[in-house]
């Protein structure tokens, strides 16, 4: 059921502006505003300004520019937030990730580089070389 998602203890169904379902496949460009959920295959750049999820069935290959970005899927490419990058159990992510918050569940797969900085433009960033393959 799509709608099964909306529901949840911290999610706020005002804040949703939508979502692609298990089946679709889109090349190209996504901008998305608000709070969007990907469940089928993206290959390109996804633009987010709030929060985007990558759901269990999502395979995304390409750039994720994003405030915040949560993974229970697949990705392969890019990654660059602005907040905090979820790794969640079962979610394969390879790759780069630059961020300044990163976590990695037990169960989720990181295999790639992390760049690392703090907020503030002066600090120095540190990065990461993971690998990371455990099991529940």
């Amino acid at each position: 059921m799509a709608w099964k998602w909306f529901r949840g203890k911290q999610r706020d169904t005002a804040l949703w502006t939508g979502f692609l379902e298990q089946g679709v496949r889109l090349e190209g460009r996504l901008e998305v505003s608000g709070v969007f959920r990907i469940d089928g295959q993206v290959s390109g750049t996804v633009v987010s300004d709030h929060t985007l999820i990558l759901g269990e069935n999502a395979r995304v290959e390409g750039q994720i520019d994003g405030e915040q970005i949560t993974i229970f899927g697949r990705f392969d490419g890019v990654i660059h937030a602005k907040g905090r990058v979820e790794i969640h159990p079962r979610a394969i992510v390879t790759g780069e990730v630059f961020t300044s918050c990163l976590v990695l569940e037990q169960g989720g797969i990181f295999d790639g580089t992390c760049h690392m900085a703090a907020l503030a433009p002066a600090t120095r960033s540190i990065t990461i070389p993971i690998r990371s393959g455990t099991q529940g």
